[in-house]
């Protein structure tokens, strides 16, 4: 009996650790490896096209069906020598220059107090973003950039039009536009900035697409107007989409994985996201129509989305655009367009980090980019309490040790009742090593011996396991919330952790981890069986081993969780006289 319950105990114990190392990696789509395995590299080919696509923005472009969307790219105009440049060689045309009155293609840049777009005229495209408050890890001199198209990244937004069926070229997002002059930068006292660009005629229509930043907000209010200045009917379509290559973001740990990738939201299937390698294999399943929702790309912390009022209907679409890239995108119709008639249509694009609060404010479900895992219904209350608990503390560090003692003091009694329960283990330890070792070779009396020692003890031999096995999922669920929360950011603690979300760099909080998990480990009665006694100090030195390269804000979780249990058991122990 007692090696079953030591069974038991050392399962629910290895499940637990297996959840919090594992199961997300499952949840993401990874494969059920203890450490996730490393992403396949580019191809010297896949390379080769990235940059290709890089240099003449996205050589070949997205798809929508049936190469509806157009792939042909506009001549790449003369640089001044004047002009600043961008890492393509389009010239970079800053708020408030009068260049963008040219005919030829270059990048404008418009930005509010919080965000900062490059936008190229070659369709309007919105080829970088920048997040003024939030510093690039590697380089915090610096602003985190999530939109790029660079020598090194495809990550871009794009939007433009496509006939309804079989009908000539409209303007997409490879023709080159105007830019309206004017100043792009957001002033003191000023709510917000508007930049407006104009393509030519193409098949009778001309497209005037408008970009506007307000004060504060991660949320670019994008308008589309569509003008039929032909003699001819025409029934145009608009498409909206994020195309983005394949790589890990930079910097993303070998220990944990998050999920990088497209995704798709409806009432009606929830949220909906594909590994790129399902795209690749042509296995994603997604709805393919909705009047509602939103379509997105998600990466670990931040994420891009494009927004559509309720009730306008839409086709969704995820697929290979070429080698390492991948778009994910929807096509509304605009009706059809009389001659002289104008459509306008309204749209938001969210570029921004996965504040819950605000994700929450702008669509329905837009907060599910900031992934939980199977157990958001307790992650979601625990990220509101931690929050709430920052307001307070002003102090994400001290926030997280916060709502480790409540959740310690919510399941103290459950706690107690294990802790006395392996007390009462360890203490009887020694006269059930007697009797194993008197009764080694008659295995069937050793049991009886054993359960006539239990009943005389009044020991359960599963009193410690069912209270702890309660507390898994509200610590695993914690476990995400944390990984999760982009407020942990650069968000110091005290003296040498300045950022929660990277790892200790002295490792001293994962050595004291490691301290207290072999106390730990100390106070729980030894297993009689020789093989289970190893195991029960191996396992904990190497999930300490892990903790090494976990997130800061993470290992002080489980540290402060490790000396309050410690705590409470040794008061359990000295209370019935354990040593």
């Amino acid at each position: 009996m007692n090696d079953i319950r030591r069974t038991i105990l050392w399962v629910i114990f290895g499940f637990s650790m297996v959840l919090l190392w594992d199961q997300w990696q499952i949840h993401q789509g990874n494969p059920a490896t203890f450490f996730p395995p490393q992403k396949a590299a580019p191809s010297p080919e896949a390379a080769t096209s990235s940059n290709a696509a890089n240099s003449n923005t996205t050589k070949a472009a997205t798809e929508a069906k049936d190469a509806s969307i157009p792939t042909a790219s506009a001549p790449l105009q003369t640089v001044p020598p004047s002009s600043s440049v961008g890492a393509d060689g389009v010239p970079l045309t800053q708020s408030g220059d009068q260049g963008a009155n040219n005919p030829q293609r270059q990048r404008v840049v418009i930005q509010n107090d919080v965000l900062k777009l490059t936008v190229d005229t070659e369709g309007g495209v919105v080829v970088k973003s920048e997040f003024l408050k939030h510093d690039d890890q590697a380089q915090p001199q610096q602003s985190f950039v999530l939109l790029d198209q660079s020598r090194d990244r495809v990550y871009v937004s794009q939007t433009g039009l496509i006939p309804s069926a079989g009908g000539a070229a409209l303007p997409n997002h490879k023709t080159l536009m105007s830019a309206q002059p004017g100043d792009w930068s957001i002033k003191e006292g000023q709510d917000a900035v508007t930049l407006t660009l104009s393509s030519p005629v193409v098949g009778g229509v001309q497209l005037l697409k408008s970009y506007t930043l307000r004060r504060g907000s991660y949320a670019v209010e994008v308008q589309h107007v569509a003008e039929n200045k032909g003699a001819q009917s025409v029934e145009p379509q608009l498409y909206l989409q994020l195309v983005r290559d394949g790589n890990k973001p930079a910097g993303e740990s070998d220990f944990y994985a998050t999920f990088t990738g497209p995704v798709v939201y409806t009432d009606a299937k929830k949220y909906q996201k594909a590994e790129f390698t399902d795209i690749e294999k042509n296995k994603q399943e997604i709805e393919k129509t909705s009047s509602n929702g939103y379509i997105g790309m998600v990466q670990h912390y931040f994420a891009s989305a494009w927004l559509l009022a309720d009730g306008i209907k839409r086709e969704l679409f995820m697929r290979k655009v070429d080698q390492n890239l991948y778009a994910v995108g929807m096509i509304t119709p605009l009706g059809l367009l009389p001659a002289g008639a104008s459509v306008k249509l309204d749209a938001k694009l969210f570029v921004g980090p996965q504040e819950e609060k605000l994700l929450e404010s702008l669509s329905p479900g837009l907060e599910l980019v900031k992934d939980y895992g199977w157990l958001t219904i307790l992650a979601k209350p625990l990220y509101w309490l931690l929050d709430q608990l920052n307001l307070l503390i002003d102090n994400w560090g001290w926030s997280i040790v916060g709502l480790v003692v409540l959740l310690k003091l919510a399941f103290y009694w459950l706690n107690a009742k294990a802790y006395a329960s392996m007390a009462k283990m360890k203490a009887i330890n020694p006269k059930v090593m007697e009797m194993r070792e008197r009764l080694k070779d008659k295995p069937q009396q050793m049991q009886q011996e054993m359960m006539r020692i239990y009943r005389e003890e009044k020991v359960n031999p599963l009193g410690g396991c069912l209270p702890i096995a309660i507390q898994i999922p509200f610590f695993i669920a914690l476990y995400w919330v944390l990984l999760s929360s982009v407020e942990m950011r650069n968000a110091p603690w005290i003296l040498w952790i300045t950022d929660l979300s990277t790892k200790d760099p002295y490792y001293i909080l994962p050595l004291l981890m490691t301290v207290t998990t072999v106390l730990q480990t100390w106070l729980n009665p030894t297993p009689p069986d020789p093989m289970q006694a190893k195991l029960m100090w191996i396992m904990p030195l190497m999930f300490s081993f892990m903790f090494f390269f976990f997130p800061a804000g993470l290992v002080l979780y489980w540290l402060t969780n490790n000396i309050l249990s410690i705590a409470q058991q040794w008061v359990i122990n000295r209370q019935l006289g354990v040593n």
